[in-house]
Formats: C-alpha cells, structure tokens, sequence
C-alpha cells in the first residue's frame, strides 16, 4: 500500500477555537475495547484482526468497503440478552437494526425472537426458518397483503398502531377463521433524552396510540370487543441510543397504570408488556452503555414494584434489542483515497464509501470513531474529518478524530459500531452499489450479504 508523504494538516486541538475538540489521544494505534467486537484486536505487525484474520486480508478478498461482522460477538451478546431475562421474559431482536438470512438463524438457535417491521423483514425471516410464533409483526401503516400474509403464516404477535389497524387485522384474521395474537402500542409521553427523531414516545409523532385524553383505553375496549383479536398485551418504545433507564421507570408507571384502568373496567389482566428496546451502545469512547443483566434487573424490578403497588399479577415481560446486540459486532473498512489539509482547520480524509454506507452522521449527527488498522503508526496525531465519496458536502462519516499525520492513500480505515442502521439504511445514492457484509468466525470469513454490482443497478432499470 502507498505510504506517500503529504502535507500534514494541524495536529493538535488547542489550534482550534477553544472547547470544541478535546485533546488527541495518547496513543493512536490503541483500540478502545468498548467500541469494538470482542475478537478485534492488533498482531504482531499493528494490523487490525478479527476472528484471527488480518483486516488487510479481508480488503484483498472481499474489497472494500465492506461491514465485517464479528458472528462470535453477535452470539454471545445474543445470549447474554437470553441469559439475563430468563425464561419468564421475552427477547425480540429488532430485524430492522441489521436482517440477514444468516442473522436469522443465528437468532433462531440462540433462542431469540424476532421483531419486524415489513413484509420483506418478514419474507428473509421466514425464508431462514425463524417459527412464525417467534416472530412480531410491528409497523404504523401495515399493508394488508403484510397482514395477510403474517396472519396465515402464524406469525406469534401484531402489534396494533391505530385505531383503523385494530378493525383491518380483526377483519382480515376473522376472514381467515383465525383469532390473532395482539399487543397494542400506546404512546405514553416520556421525553426520551436522544435525537428527535429516534425518540418515540411523545404524543407528537407517528408512532402508537397516545395514552393521553383516553384514546390508549377507548383502543382496547374496541379490540376486546372484537372476535379477530385476542388481546394478550401492551406495548411501549420510548426511543433509540438511550442510557437513561429513568424513561422507561416512568413508562413502565404509565404502562401498569393502563393494566389497572383495563382490569378495574373490563375484569381482564393482560398478561404480556413489551416495553420496547433502544438501549444505546458505545459509538465513541465518551459512551456508556449498561450491560444486559443491570437492564433486565432494573425493568424487572420497576414492572414488579407498579404491579404490586397496582395490585396486579405481574405480566411476562418483553423487550426488543437490536442495536445493542448486533450494534458492537461489527465495523466498517474502508481505504483512504485522498487527503485534503486546511491549514489552522483540519485534514480531510476521503474514504470509497460515505453516507450511502453509513447515513446516519448526516441523519442523526451521529458520532463515530475512527482508527488506522492496516498498520501502527508513531505520527504526531492531525485532527481529520473522514469523508466520503458522494456529491454532497454533508457526506460526512466521522466528524473529528484525530489520526496519524502520515497517513496516505491506500491505508485502511475501520469504524467500529457500524453494526445497527449502516447496511439496513444504506442505498444508492450516486448509483454507488452497496457494499457486502462479511462474517467472521474463528478464523473463517464468508459473505453472508454480497456486494451489489453495477449490473445489479442496471436490472432494475427497466425504462
């Protein structure tokens, strides 16, 4: 690979207006374990490995850019998940996080459920033999071709949005000669304290039935009076990326509110909650994130103590990770193409892939890490902006980091955390082909999503 000099752009923060950047790190070839799979690592020579295997391989065999997904990661966070609820709680992976065939089955023999939000998440769910009972079909505006469909497979779980949902999936169930499980999702007006358009329980959004003015409770009179529908539940999402718990205190309070306002007028105690996921993740060194068994302890205590208190039997709880487990266990490679320092600013650094890899910088103002791993360097370190490759300014993928000032066109760059929302948000802006997802596993790497291709592009171009 090309180690050419170029001119270095500034190397240190206190060059930069005061209290916008912190300090760089003392050593950039260390790799904060927070922020990475748990079988990264560097070799004898500074090279990035996973799995055992050398990221500089991975380039040479697979291209770049490419997710690489650490399998051994994913399963052990997918049993500690299991392990911590136990077998009086349900654990839903949240499909929209990150989908595969081959995701699906390793859910399937970890003891997962599954979560998903469309018929196609539903089709690959099917397609790689996750039992239909395992699977909650969710969404705020299922068609009825996905209703039908889930209904006839078997599907365990629908969780109602609206009040026109509760009449569609009772009519289209009863058509069936079936009686569908349901769970209806209220919205229950906690301010999760995460991006605005990740945080879903407030009144005003797309999402739920407002627990407020009474509408929560008007929805399940109308789905117990319904033949179609048998009604086993309640189901409450705060948000996305949070390490608060206090938010889901307060919606567990509301939830087990609703739970005695329906048995004090129906005489009915629904058995079943799901009280969502959104539990953050370490995108960067500065995050936090709590471990599976502290938020299983702390959702169980907190349904426990409203239910006793509410004197109601305590329900079997539900909960729906998808970035925390499959979030961590994977990065993205990808190869410096060219450098660009601005002087008393920062160097940007291009990479050959951007926002149709990784949108969510431009959509959230998410922040990422960033590390050199196709080799050690002892560089003076330079602030650096890594971009990517499409016509737009904002296509940004780690705002600011500090990297080796001798870094140079065909180093390898991984960020980490690329696990949850990179390839399930991708597209192709630019008509750039959306890169491949390679897992690894004791040594072995295989493709288990390919590389789109330009011809894949032009098939669908039909005009």
């Amino acid at each position: 690979m090309s180690r050419s000099a170029h001119p270095a752009g500034p190397r240190h923060a206190d060059v930069l207006p005061e209290g916008h950047y912190s300090a760089p790190p003392a050593d950039l070839n260390t790799l904060d374990k927070k922020v990475w799979a748990q079988t990264v690592g560097r070799d004898e020579h500074g090279e990035l490995t996973v799995g055992g295997i050398p990221a500089t391989r991975i380039a040479e065999e697979f291209g770049t850019p490419v997710y690489v997904l650490d399998e051994t990661d994913f399963r052990a966070r997918a049993r500690a998940w299991r392990t911590a609820f136990g077998p009086d709680a349900d654990v839903f992976y949240a499909g929209k996080a990150f989908l595969s065939r081959a995701v699906v089955r390793w859910l399937h023999e970890e003891g997962l459920n599954l979560d998903v939000c469309s018929g196609g998440e539903l089709a690959t769910a099917l397609s790689a033999g996750m039992p239909a009972e395992r699977i909650a079909l969710h969404g705020n505006n299922k068609s009825v071709q996905e209703i039908r469909r889930a209904i006839e497979a078997g599907v365990g779980r629908i969780v109602l949005d609206s009040f026109q949902e509760i009449v569609r999936v009772a009519h289209i169930a009863r058509d069936l000669g079936k009686r569908q499980k349901v769970q209806i999702r209220i919205t229950v007006g906690v301010e999760a304290h995460t991006h605005e358009f990740i945080a879903t329980a407030h009144e005003d959004q797309k999402f739920g039935i407002p627990l407020a003015g009474g509408q929560a409770a008007e929805a399940v009179r109308r789905a117990l009076q319904l033949d179609g529908l048998e009604l086993i539940g309640v189901h409450s999402h705060i948000g996305s990326q949070i390490f608060d718990m206090s938010g889901f205190e307060v919606a567990a309070r509301r939830v087990v509110g609703l739970l005695k306002e329906i048995r004090d007028e129906h005489g009915v105690e629904l058995p079943e909650i799901d009280l969502g996921g959104g539990l953050g993740i370490a995108y960067t060194s500065a995050d936090d994130p709590r471990e599976p068994h502290e938020i299983a302890k702390a959702l169980n205590e907190i349904v426990t103590r409203e239910c006793e208190a509410a004197a109601l039997a305590t329900p079997r709880i539900s909960v729906e990770p998808g970035r925390a487990i499959v979030g961590p266990t994977a990065f993205t490679l990808y190869e410096v193409g060219t450098l660009k320092p601005l002087d008393g600013l920062r160097t940007y650094v291009s990479v050959d892939g951007g926002m149709s890899d990784n949108i969510r910088t431009a959509l959230y103002d998410a922040e990422y890490s960033v590390a050199l791993v196709s080799r050690t360097s002892d560089a003076e370190p330079m602030l650096s902006r890594v971009v990517g490759k499409h016509c737009e300014s904002g296509d940004i993928v780690v705002k600011d980091a500090f990297l080796p000032a001798d870094l140079a066109p065909g180093d390898l760059l991984a960020v980490p955390a690329t696990g949850a929302y990179c390839r399930s948000m991708a597209s192709n802006y630019n008509h750039v082909p959306r890169p491949p997802v390679v897992a690894v596993r004791d040594g072995e790497a295989r493709v288990i999503v390919r590389r789109e291709t330009e011809e894949d592009l032009l098939r669908l171009d039909v005009g």
